[in-house]
């Protein structure tokens, strides 16, 4: 993956092309579609060895030719196959100050930082072609399908095997690195959970990265009880237990990442499916500013977490980012002059300079237990994981009222939902109207991924479809009020963007997540039809009057400004 300006410059420079040649060039690749670098090896209009060797020289980088090349398997597994694959880079050779890797895409900083990290050595990069990289890609297959011959002869284990026996193949090599493999790689990609699937024949691995499920692997069935069982032992699990969900965690910590993971492991009719999250412990705390709360809303938020008491809420489906936004809010307000104590189901993140606590359902110790005995312990902050039920909302609230600022969250669809969420738990109206100082819901959205970002106006066919499924007139009249549109733009006269899919996002014009926020605060207004008992549409009609941005409008904003795309404020508004 060569940037477009630096590879139209190579052609010029070596005069494969001229200026008029390129431009057509690139008109006839983009009516099909096609990247640019794609369309000219397609078409043979230059030889992928000249293209990059010709790169290599531009960029001052060495070339390396790696077709006959046989490089040993300690280093070649430096870079696990899956990554090499993914990343189109492998590792060739090393010495004691360097690594030497091949690439087709010298822009990818932040592998090579991990490789350097991982191995504490100078990462020296060349530039390959990419059948030389698929040469080298072979070389994994070769060692992996050995290993995995090797284990269907000495062992057709099952999950019905004793557990020595099951002790003994987790620590078979080809188990141990299998296992190492998918959790380095998942880190790397910065997945959120990975899911380990067996089916009747075979074993399927799939990441959860930017909100979305991809496949990275399938494994043969053979290895299935192995890796459960290598799973099992790192988090302390039953080895002889396959009719109950068990859950652990372990953690794995290196000089270049600490990562704690979550284990579920439930039983299936073909075997016991395994699903890891992944809580990277060094995560760097956001301020209320990286969150991407409008200026409006934040300013909302932060004047209503500088109140004394009352509760503040946080809304939206499971993975959509409640938790991070509650840890900032408490980041914001960890201070030495006050006592935050938090109840939590379980603990994502550690905090210094506040008291956490993981609720044991087994043992008797939930949300509401858990709470009570936080009130004795002299708190001033109080964050409670979540409210799920009448016995937890009521002490919440009655903590609220009595001096203590409260922090939760809920599952509601938006944030107006809440307040007949809470009525539905038998909480009275006026505590309601007396405790709840602000509500945000939000959604996560997949961000465009700037090595592939293109900017389009939006054709009459989508416009159409986009105002089957909202009001778009009332939508363009809010942002220009909101003076985040000019009066005299029209939703036709908008530039909007999109990702063309590149190796970096992995084809698919995203990279990364950013929030989208809906923010009520309960003034005086709001609370009174709130004890007078207003419909959730006549809450939403009075919210919206007064200024509250919908999530809707939020991302649409995001969209406008090139950090997401259409398609995806809607997929996460309109499910």
């Amino acid at each position: 993956m060569i940037n477009q300006k630096d590879l139209e410059e190579i052609l010029l420079q070596n005069k494969i092309l001229t200026e008029k040649q390129i431009k057509e060039t690139k008109n006839k690749a983009k009516k099909l579609g096609k990247i640019f670098e794609e369309y000219l090896l397609e078409q043979k209009i230059i030889s992928p060895e000249l293209l990059y060797e010709t790169a290599a020289k531009y960029y001052d980088l060495p070339f390396i030719e790696l077709k006959n090349k046989t490089i040993r398997k300690d280093i070649l597994e430096i870079v696990p196959e899956i990554t090499a694959q993914a990343h189109q880079t492998v590792a060739f050779d090393k010495n004691k100050k360097e690594l030497l890797v091949a690439t087709l895409d010298i822009s990818n900083i932040e592998l090579f930082d991990f490789l350097g990290k991982k191995t504490q050595l100078e990462i020296k990069i060349h530039i390959t072609s990419p059948k030389d990289i698929q040469e080298v890609l072979k070389q994994y297959h070769k060692g992996l399908s050995a290993e995995f011959e090797e284990m269907e002869k000495d062992s057709q284990a099952d999950e019905n095997e004793k557990p020595e026996n099951l002790k003994t193949l987790a620590q078979d090599l080809p188990i141990v690195r299998i296992v190492d493999t998918l959790l380095e790689y998942a880190i790397l990609e910065k997945a959120s959970d990975i899911h380990i699937e067996p089916s009747e024949k075979e074993v399927t691995v799939r990441y959860r990265i930017d909100g979305v499920l991809r496949n990275v692997m399938t494994l043969p069935k053979n290895t299935h009880a192995g890796v459960v069982a290598r799973i099992k032992i790192l988090s302390s699990l039953k080895l002889d237990e396959h009719r109950l969900p068990q859950d652990g965690r372990f953690k794995i910590k290196t000089d270049t990442y600490q990562v704690s993971f979550r284990v579920s492991i439930l039983p299936t009719f073909d075997g016991e499916k395994v699903v890891m999250r992944l809580l990277p412990e060094q995560n760097n705390q956001l301020s209320l500013e990286q969150l991407g709360l409008q200026k409006q809303s934040l300013e909302i938020v932060r004047r209503n977490i500088e109140k004394p008491h009352g509760m503040i809420l946080v809304t939206g489906p499971t993975g959509s980012g409640k938790t991070t936004t509650l840890y900032t809010i408490l980041a914001a307000l960890n201070k030495p002059a006050v006592n935050i104590s938090t109840i939590e189901d379980p603990i994502e993140y550690r905090m210094n300079g506040i008291t956490q606590s993981q609720i044991q359902p087994k043992i008797g110790f939930t949300f509401a237990t858990g709470l009570r005995a936080l009130l004795r312990q002299d708190p001033d902050i109080i964050m409670v994981g979540e409210i799920r039920d009448t016995e937890t909302a009521e002490i919440a609230i009655n903590a609220a009222m009595t001096g203590h600022l409260v922090l939760s969250t809920l599952h509601t669809n938006d944030a107006v939902t809440t307040i007949p969420r809470f009525i539905d738990m038998k909480i009275p109206t006026f505590l309601i109207a007396s405790t709840v100082n602000v509500i945000v819901a939000q959604r996560l959205v997949r961000k465009i991924c700037k090595n592939c970002i293109e900017s389009f106006n939006l054709d009459k066919k989508t416009i159409d479809e986009l105002e089957q499924q909202f009001n778009l007139k009332k939508m363009e009249k809010n942002l220009s009020d909101h003076g985040y549109l000019d009066k005299k733009q029209t939703i036709e006269s908008i530039l909007f963007y999109r990702g063309k899919g590149c190796q970096q996002c992995d084809n698919t014009g995203y990279k990364g997540r950013l929030g989208i926020y809906e923010t009520l605060e309960v003034d005086e207004e709001i609370s009174q039809m709130i004890v007078q008992k207003a419909s959730r549409d006549e809450l939403a009609q009075k919210a919206t009057d007064k200024g509250m941005m919908t999530l809707l409008q939020d991302g649409f904003i995001k969209a406008k400004n090139g950090i997401t795309t259409i398609e995806e404020v809607l997929r996460v508004t309109q499910e």
